[in-house]
């Protein structure tokens, strides 16, 4: 996921900004979802180089906007010991979250 945060705008809202990197993140092949926070902050699945051009695209749309500064948080998770479709791998560990709060089984975190 990253958070996405324009600085030195004079402005105290960034929705505008905001707006724009859901633009450019609607325009990749990637699956993502949005969170709802003062800052973008998206959890963007597909391949590595793929994510991180999406997060430079978001960067430059800022940038264009007239942002001048920009603090950008990124926590990237990989897995090579199986195939994983794009999109289903955090919708499937909320779901396995979900799950254990429900005590649906003898689930384990090793399962997560």
């Amino acid at each position: 996921d990253f958070c996405l945060i324009p600085m030195g705008t004079g402005q105290p809202s960034v929705a505008e900004y905001i707006a724009e990197c859901q633009r450019v993140l609607q325009k990749t092949k990637l699956v993502y979802k949005a969170n709802s926070e003062q800052t973008t902050n998206a959890v963007p699945e597909g391949p590595w180089s793929e994510v991180s051009q999406a997060i430079h695209d978001c960067h430059a749309a800022v940038h264009a906007m007239g942002a001048p500064r920009i603090a950008t948080d990124i926590r990237i998770g990989t897995r090579v010991d199986r195939e994983i479709n794009p999109g289903t791998v955090n919708e499937g560990k909320v779901t396995r979250v979900e799950r254990i709060l429900a005590g649906e089984g003898q689930e384990t975190w090793q399962g997560i």
